[in-house]
Order: C-alpha cells, then structure tokens, then sequence
C-alpha cells in the first residue's frame, strides 16, 4: 500500500481536498487547537468594534449567457445559479445533479460581457439573432449526441468571436446583450435575501490584451447595490483595463458603486501587474495609482484554473510555492510569465513603486472564487467536475486516466507519463476545484460584504471553509489569548488583515493569527505568516511557520513545524484520524523586524494532504494515478496582507 507522509514538503504536493465521503471527518477527540500561547476558546468578537463574521461565497460564476459556457453544454440560468448557491440541486449539461452539502453565503453571477446572451438568442424564434446566418450551427449543436458535437460545432464561431477584427461586430446584437444584462440584475435582485443570502450583480470583463488572446487580464466586476448602469463595459469596448475603471468611475459618479476583481493573474503572461501604463511605454504615475486603487482593492488569488499566489522560480526557498500551477496563458497551450503574473510578486513590486515615491497600486485583499462555466462551483477535489461543462465531463476527457484505444481521445494528441500509458493531452490537467471567497462583515448584506472588500478584510480559499483572521500593530505585544474580548482588543490595538501598521520607533510589530478547520474537510496541519519586504531596491522574502499543529513546536532556526504524521491512502483515499488541529492560533512577533523596510505580511494556513481529484478519477476507475501528478495536495487559506511602510513612510493611519 502506497503511502504518503507530511515528512515531504514539496510545494508540488501543497494543497488537499475533503475526506471521503464514507469516511466521516475525523471526531472531536483529535487535537482540537494548537496554540504557541494559553490554548483559549475559538475568538470572540467583543468591545465597541462591530461584531464581524467570516461568510464565504462565489463571484466568479457562469450561466448559459456567456458564450463559451454554452459551447460547453450549459444551459442553466441566473436563477439555476442562485439557487445551486442556496443549496438547491440543479442538472449539470451531462444530466447528473449538482448540489452542495451546505448552502453558501453569497454569490455573483459573472457572465462574459462580450456577446452576453448572443447564443441563446439564436435558439429564440422571436429575437432576431435566431436568424443570423450562425444560427443554425448553434441549433444544429443543440441537437448533438455526442457529447463533444456542442463544443466541435462551435468552434470557428466562437474563434470568430474572439477575433480582434471589428468585423466581430456583425455578430453583435445589443438589444439582446442589455436583455441578457437585464436579466442577470433581476435575477440577482430578486434572490438577494438581506441577513440570509447575498446576490451580487456581477459580470466578466474579459480582456484579451494587446495584439491577441493570449494575454489575460480578466476582471469580474461587482456592484454594491441593486442599481446598474444599462449595459455592461466589454472588452468590445475596449481592450485596455484603464478604459473599464474609466467606466467604473463614471458610474461611480451616478451613485453606482462597484469593484474589479483580477483573475488569472496566472496566465496573463506577465501582463496584470506591470510597472507601466497598458501601452507598455508609459510608466505608472500617480494618476494610474489613484485609478487602480481606487477600482481594484481585491484580487482572486486562485480558481479553478490554478492559484496566482507565487511561483516555484519566483519564490525558489518556499517548499508549498508550486500549490496547483496553470503555467500556461489562459486557454492556450503558450507557457506564461511568471513575473509580473502572480500576487506576491506583485506586492514586491508594490513596494517597489512606493519607495520611488509614488503610492503602492499593488495593495490588494485576497478572495478565491471558481469560475465555473456550468453555473455551479466545485469546490471539493473528491466530486469534483471540472468547470467546462461537456468539454471535460469524464475522467479520460480531463486526462486523468488513460485514453481507451477505441475512444475519440485516442485520436488526438496524448503523453505518457512515465509507465507506457498515453493520458489525453489537454491543459485541463492542471485545472482544479478551488475556490473560495472569504469576507470578515457586520451582516451578510451587500453594503456590508462590498464595504469589507473594499477594506480588504478579505481572504481565499482552495475550496474548504476554512476561517482566518490575521491582525497587527506593536500593541498587540502581551495580547491575553484567554481574555474573552480578544479580538475586540485587536481591532483597538492593531489593524486587521487589509490595513497598514504605522511608522515604528524600532520595536518590531506583533500579529494575532487565527485559523478553523472547515469541520467537512481535513484537520490543519500548520499555519504561517509569509513576509516580503525591500532593502535599497532589492526584494527578499521569507516563509515562517508561527504554529503546529498537535503539540509540535517550531524549529527557531529553520522556522518549520516538525512533520504531524498526517498519512494519506493511496488505494482508498482514506486520511489519518488521529493528526491534525481543529483550531491555530498565535500571537507572533517579527523576530527579523527593520523599521527602515518595506514589508508586507499575510497568513497561509494548511491542512493535512489528502487525494488530489485525478487521483480520486483513477481509484474510481480502478487504475493508477498518473505518475506525473502530485497524487496528494494539501488544501489552504490565505488571509489579506498587511503592510508596513518603512521608516521613511508618513503615517498612513488605520
């Protein structure tokens, strides 16, 4: 029986997913909390600070309106989509049920804006789409039986639509993308349950970049209230990110507030986090920074096409830096950048572009969400059902088991893995069942969730529900772990995950860091605090574990937890019952503090490993995992960072 052990810390292996669901997760007599303090009761907020309660949710979701999700089979709506969020079942386009085991708190229904609702309309007698002359492609793969005849029949339609010609434009119906659009706000206006349940309006502006579509620089922008403008701003307005927050602003000034959200920073082939302006010539001024900053307070560090946290060649000294990597640029088999592609790179050259004297664009909360394309999000590797609906319905289709030699994958493009088994070659492989929104709020209202994004209290999920909490400031020395009003003195004597220590007079800061288990996914097995800081212009970063799970105690020179013991099951996907913590918690001082540095600060909390969904795919089938493929993962949650400006910074407050 093939076992794996938290003795390996590869960064490959870091992340993870729910126990079985036959086996029960384990009792409450495993170890319940690991401190590095008095071992205290879960955090209460207390004090004259409004008591605030992590609500998780999705805003990156997509329905039958966007154009590729209907090439893949999907034909849920709006409402399907809400209600999946709800707790409600509803059919995935290969007929089977999709349905949570607990309801979220929120949602945002995020369509493509370009073509929005082009494709339905052309199975619609009535609209006048239905008698373009790509119509009858749509209606003929409507009809298809074979599963991929949806996809295959599409294909130089939507290829045609992700044309950069203004010819596109003859397949452009604006009465029936404000009719989509329309739909989508009632919709959202209609579920929205203040107190019980959230809906976001929402949509995706899907830019391609500059000279083809291959870079991504992808927003989801959400809306704070019940009002939105007319008609979305599409990438068939403008290429350019500077345009859509341009747009943001001039509703802004009408009363309608909303943020843009990056994804995929992954894939953007170096392009999200530029030192320029989009020209690629012009460098980033005060004006750039005031725009972005004031659109764009939240990025979503990972999804189901990989997590844009860090790098293994950006971040070559932390062990769990290659956690679900998508190297590729969106949608395309082209190798990304990686600088300039994911966050903590970012917040170093954040730091950067504060020390020549500007303000930091790059000081952006954390949020995960999934970017499903068949209206319902995953989140669990064990069920998980990739996002691209038919396209990647079965376990050959997504390349985890080998291709059968009468099959139609057989016939296209494979790999071997090192066994003499040829799997399917598709860039679904990398591909996973995050993620997560997480929001520190008063109420679950839409003013209060937008108002804890736009303060950044926010933090991301791999997919479990795992809570965090993370706070800073030189007077959280002596913290009392036991008194019941902890977190209400955190929120006097320091600042919360998003916000900015003040200048020090030498004494290093200190942190509060909290972390619960999702009672349905595996036990924690360590919490760190990762810090990136800037020393006359060179970058460094540094990866601490602040807190062990049962019993263990960090090495004060290798800054490590001990392994737990935490094991895996190779041949039934079983998980150790007896390692792991219920509850982290910490309070920690920087024991490397320089007041003259620049740094950044954020909490990454782990759970034990457990089986990765393409293992799960080859138990089911009775086959081996592939040889190539971490076969264990371990799952993980990332809090919004804090910053601290460096001697030379004015004080920026709280």
């Amino acid at each position: 029986m093939r076992r794996f052990g938290l003795l390996l810390l590869s960064g490959l292996l870091a992340a993870g997913c729910e126990p079985p669901a036959e086996q029960a997760p384990p009792e409450d007599d495993t170890p319940s909390k690991v401190t590095a303090v008095t071992p205290v009761e879960a955090p209460v907020d207390a004090g004259p600070v409004p008591e605030r309660q992590a609500f998780f949710g999705d805003l990156h979701v997509h329905t039958r309106y966007s154009y590729d999700a209907f090439v893949f089979g999907t034909r849920t709506d709006p409402d399907d989509a809400h209600e999946f969020a709800k707790g409600n079942p509803i059919d995935h386009p290969a007929g089977f049920t999709l349905q949570l085991d607990a309801p979220l708190d929120f949602h945002g229904v995020s369509d493509h804006a370009n073509y929005l609702g082009m494709l339905p309309a052309m199975l619609d007698p009535e609209q006048p789409a239905y008698h373009h002359p790509a119509a009858e492609t749509v209606r003929t793969a409507k009809t298809a039986t074979e599963r991929r005849g949806i996809f295959r029949a599409l294909q130089p339609y939507v290829r045609h639509m992700e044309d950069a010609d203004p010819s596109i434009r003859e397949h452009l119906d604006m009465d029936v993308v404000r009719s989509a659009w329309s739909e989508i706000v009632a919709s959202a206006n209609r579920h929205n349950d203040p107190g019980t349940y959230t809906a976001f309006i929402a949509y995706e502006y899907t830019s391609a970049g500059a000279g083809g579509i291959y870079n991504n620089l992808h927003r989801n922008v959400v809306f704070r209230g019940s009002e939105a403008p007319g008609a979305p701003f599409s990438r068939l307005d403008s290429f350019n990110p500077e345009d859509l927050w341009a747009a943001m602003d001039g509703w802004r000034a009408t009363g309608i507030d909303s943020l843009a959200i990056p994804h995929n920073m992954n894939g953007s082939g170096g392009r999200m986090f530029e030192y320029t302006y989009f020209d690629r010539e012009t460098p980033i001024d005060a004006d750039y920074v005031d725009m972005r900053s004031r659109n764009e307070t939240t990025v979503e560090i990972t999804q189901t096409k990989g997590t844009s946290e860090t790098h293994p060649a950006l971040s070559p000294n932390d062990e769990w830096a290659g956690f679900e990597i998508m190297p590729y640029r969106v949608s395309t088999s082209i190798l990304s950048e990686p600088e300039g592609s994911y966050v903590r790179n970012a917040l170093h050259r954040g730091l950067e572009i504060a020390e020549s004297g500007l303000a930091n664009p790059y000081k952006f909360g954390f949020i995960g969400s999934t970017d499903t394309h068949v209206s319902a999000g995953a989140f669990k590797e064990e069920t998980y059902w990739d996002a691209s609906g038919l396209s990647q319905v079965s376990a050959d289709r997504r390349g985890s088991i080998p291709v059968r030699p009468d099959s139609e994958e057989a016939a296209g493009d494979t790999v071997d893995d090192g066994s003499g088994r040829e799997y399917r070659l598709v860039t679904a492989t990398t591909h996973g069942a995050s993620g997560l929104a997480g929001v520190w709020a008063e109420e679950n209202t839409r003013a209060s969730l937008f108002d804890a994004m736009r303060r950044k209290e926010t933090f991301g999920t791999s997919g479990p529900r795992i809570r965090v909490r993370f706070f800073g400031g030189a007077g959280l020395a002596g913290l009392d772990t036991g008194d019941p009003e902890l977190i209400g003195n955190a929120y006097r004597r320091g600042v919360p995950m998003g916000g900015d220590l003040p200048v020090s007079n030498g004494t290093p800061p200190t942190f509060l860091a909290w972390a619960a288990r999702d009672p349905r996914a595996a036990p924690l097995q360590r919490m760190q605090i990762v810090k990136g800081w800037l020393d006359e212009g060179a970058t460094g970063e540094i990866v601490y574990d602040v807190a062990c799970s049962d019993g263990l105690t960090v090495d004060p020179e290798t800054h490590r937890c001990p392994s737990n013991g935490a094991m895996v099951d190779f041949e039934t996907c079983a998980i150790s019952a007896d390692a792991g913590a219920s509850e982290l918690q910490v309070v920690w001082t920087d024991p490397d503090f320089n007041p003259a540095q620049p740094a950044f600060y954020y909490v990454r909390v782990l759970e034990n490993p457990t089986c990765r969904w393409s293992t799960w795919d080859a138990l089911r089938a009775g086959v081996a995992p592939r040889q190539d493929f971490s076969a264990a993962i371990q799952e993980r949650a990332w809090s919004s960072p804090i910053w601290y400006g460096g001697a030379a910074e004015t004080d920026p407050g709280t």
